[in-house]
């Protein structure tokens, strides 16, 4: 057969491959830090205005039974590795060298991939804080993720990570390499992030990408936004709650200026957008929802305010408008973005359970219940946490001790329940949440307990 035939069949064979290479989805994930749902209009929030977000689980999936831990690196931790946090845990502000992330799985799968905002998963104690030498400097440097690129706050020691709002500073590299801290005068940090995930995407517009978007919104200290009356980037800011709602309202915002880069770009349309939160509102923001109750934040407690967060998926031209009472946590992330991506990887190692088919309305594999293991210890401003290991379904939350909680009819509302008041309904799911318990702790030996110091403790 002559050359030029050979290659023409194989240029004919090969255009339906790279057609479907092409039409993968983009995945972007977006990370809140410190959101309930009370703080989202679509949840019944009336404190804030959050139309952008609004809009996006109107024209997408709006998840009523997202969960997430109570505090930051437990979340980050599990989300990125889709594993639990007995099985991977170090120290508060570290994600252990070695684990495999959603960053090399989508890499692997041909994906670029990016990850711009907050990381604070390399090293977090200051260095006279009691046994800091113990633990500076050994979590996992953002290089190691599996990023092709990154843009990040607070990626080396705490006293070296700047700001995060106004004039803020990040380690910018590429992968393998260690990066370099970059300062931009004047600006807002979301605004610098949501331009670089823009960018990145002109940069790789001939293949998939991944965007990892973990936002430093609206975590404190509280200061004001560029839509703030009093915004001045040149003067010291302030630390004040008041200015919580402003800050809530940028989250929205930033998100809003994301939807409509990539929509200029043409990217939207193929593009899946998941919206999550690392735990509740901060405790020192109150919120009011359209029942008439006002909400106070629960950021770092078990209460279901601090565990109960949003959860909204958008891309209209794959899923129909819904809203999805199933459960979900952390861990499920790993196993879904696989899926969206048609990426084979080994899911042996994953807790998580894949909602990608619950985007579509198909029939797929369900979470019964969401597992915790939560102690975020050893590590500055963690004295008086304390280890806490339950289950939460849809009825009921259990913890290891036995404690029992109702959760009400009414998000967020829970009530315990003595053991002498317990029905037949208590006792059902009592038992099946212990099972859950179980499954989740057998064969694992759990990370010592150590108090903030890391000094051993006993129960």
């Amino acid at each position: 057969m002559p050359k030029a035939t050979l290659l023409g069949l194989l240029l004919i064979f090969a255009a339906p491959l790279a057609l479907a290479e092409d039409s993968r989805p983009n995945l972007v994930l977006i990370l809140a830090d410190d959101l309930g749902i009370e703080g989202l209009g679509c949840y019944g929030g009336v404190s804030y205005r959050t139309p952008n977000l609004d809009r996006l689980a109107e024209n997408g999936v709006r998840f009523t039974r997202a969960y997430a831990q109570p505090l930051c690196t437990p979340t980050r931790v599990q989300l990125m590795t889709g594993r639990y946090n007995h099985r991977n845990w170090l120290a508060f502000g570290l994600l252990k060298p070695g684990e495999r992330t959603f960053g090399h799985a989508l890499s692997d799968a041909g994906y670029a991939t990016g990850i711009f905002g907050k990381w604070q998963l390399t090293s977090y104690d200051p260095p006279e804080f009691p046994g800091a030498a113990e633990r500076r400097s050994k979590g996992m440097h953002p290089k190691e993720t599996g990023f092709d690129e990154y843009a990040l706050f607070h990626a080396l020691h705490t006293e070296d990570k700047g700001s995060r709002y106004a004039n803020p500073t990040m380690l910018e590299g590429r992968a393998g390499e260690p990066g370099e801290l970059n300062t931009y005068p004047g600006r807002y940090g979301e605004d610098v992030w949501v331009e670089k995930i823009l960018k990145f995407f002109d940069r790789h517009a001939d293949r998939p990408r991944f965007v990892y978007y973990p936002m430093a919104l609206p975590h404190s200290p509280f200061e004001p936004t560029p839509d703030s009356a009093d915004w001045a980037p040149d003067r010291p800011a302030k630390n004040d709650p008041a200015y919580a709602a402003d800050m809530i309202e940028y989250t929205d915002t930033a998100v809003g200026k994301l939807m409509a880069g990539l929509e200029e770009r043409g990217a939207a349309e193929n593009t899946i957008v998941l919206f999550y939160c690392d735990n509740g509102t901060d405790q020192l923001v109150a919120s009011r929802m359209r029942d008439g109750r006002t909400i106070r934040g629960g950021k770092g407690k078990c209460t279901q305010t601090g565990i109960h967060v949003p959860l909204i998926v958008h891309c209209p031209a794959r899923f129909q408008p819904a809203v999805v009472g199933d459960l979900v946590d952390a861990s499920d992330f790993f196993p879904t973005l696989l899926d969206l991506a048609d990426a084979k990887h080994s899911r042996d190692a994953l807790d998580g359970v894949s909602f990608a088919a619950k985007l579509t309305g198909d029939e797929g594999p369900t979470r019964d219940a969401a597992f915790f293991w939560y102690d975020p210890r050893p590590g500055v401003g963690k004295e008086s946490f304390e280890r806490s290991v339950f289950a939460v379904n849809k009825t009921h939350k259990l913890f290891r001790d036995g404690r029992l909680y109702r959760l009400g009819a009414k998000p967020l509302k829970e009530e315990r329940i003595g053991r002498d008041d317990w029905q037949l309904e208590d006792l059902a799911a009592a038992a099946e949440l212990q099972l859950t318990i179980d499954e989740a702790m057998k064969g694992v030996v759990e990370p010592p307990m150590v108090d903030a110091y890391g000094a051993a403790v006993t129960e």
